[in-house]
């Protein structure tokens, strides 16, 4: 990748992943208090919806960036080998691009997730900052580190199924629509649409997993996926692993119109203006 492309990549993906949650965080809100142990109203009902929201700010355009810079990357590099199919491409872009982007999304969501839920950090209040202080003066014993990256692995476990889904049937959509214009382009609305169907059906095909994660992330002590999962059978039946799939399948179909959206319209523009620049820099 060169620069151009790198840092077209960065603010696309930046204006992408910022656009998203400030607009849908409420809903996450509801989703996450629906997942958490107790339920809806024991962990907040409908007071304080944007609870979290700094964390998530914070987190949202440097966390987008990482998993565009990723997979565009990844995909220049998988289609210049010949060895995969463009299907396969997509699948190993986007889930090396989820890999990066969790290095800041993680520890953003535990602190989002316990602030979501009015876990109470430093000094009995339940912010962001609070949270995150909390956990950075390892108040809960577990460590710093292990503090922050609480769920790594269920988030993984989550996200690359997730994006395996979305970005291959994003793509595949994309060029479907395509050909059925006289110059081959996809318009935003189109594009939108496109980010909006694969965005729904991976979020409703991945809610299990979303479950388990919020889950580990809140939980008072670490505790093992096996042992999660054989609790939340035991105590509340395999209902609870569909719990907030609503909200979550709202959210992110209308997430990944803007989302997608915001990145394509953005990256178009950026390159376009590039490509300018170049000519003018050829000709003179």
């Amino acid at each position: 990748m060169d620069n151009s492309t790198f840092i077209v990549s960065l603010i696309s993906g930046a204006c992408a992943g910022t656009s998203t949650d400030l607009a849908f965080f409420p809903i996450d809100t509801l989703k996450t208090r629906l997942q958490a142990k107790g339920g809806f109203f024991q962990n907040g009902g409908w007071h304080g919806i944007y609870k979290g929201l700094g964390s998530c700010v914070v987190a949202s355009a440097p966390s987008a960036s990482l998993f565009f810079i990723t997979y565009d990357s990844m995909k220049i590099y998988t289609k210049q080998s010949n060895y995969f199919s463009p299907a396969q491409c997509h699948m190993i872009s986007a889930s090396c691009g989820e890999i990066a982007a969790c290095l800041v999304r993680v520890p953003a969501e535990v602190i989002k997730q316990r602030t979501q839920t009015g876990i109470l950090g430093i000094n009995g209040k339940s912010t962001s900052l609070s949270n995150f202080l909390y956990i950075l003066q390892n108040k809960s014993g577990e460590g710093v580190i292990k503090g922050l990256y609480r769920g790594w692995n269920t988030t993984i476990m989550r996200e690359i199924p997730f994006t395996v889904i979305q970005f291959p049937l994003y793509e595949y959509l994309k060029v479907r629509w395509s050909e059925t214009t006289a110059n081959k382009d996809i318009s935003l609305l189109r594009g939108a649409i496109c980010g909006s169907i694969a965005g729904g059906i991976a979020a409703a095909a991945t809610t299990p997993l979303d479950v388990i994660k919020t889950r580990i992330m809140l939980n008072k002590e670490r505790i093992s996926l096996g042992n999660l999962v054989k609790t939340m059978i035991k105590e509340e039946g395999y209902k609870s692993f569909l719990n907030g799939i609503g909200p979550r399948t709202c959210w992110i179909s209308a997430g990944g119109a803007i989302f997608l959206g915001c990145y394509e319209l953005v990256h178009t523009n950026l390159t376009a203006y590039n490509q300018t620049k170049v000519k003018a820099t050829l000709s003179a």
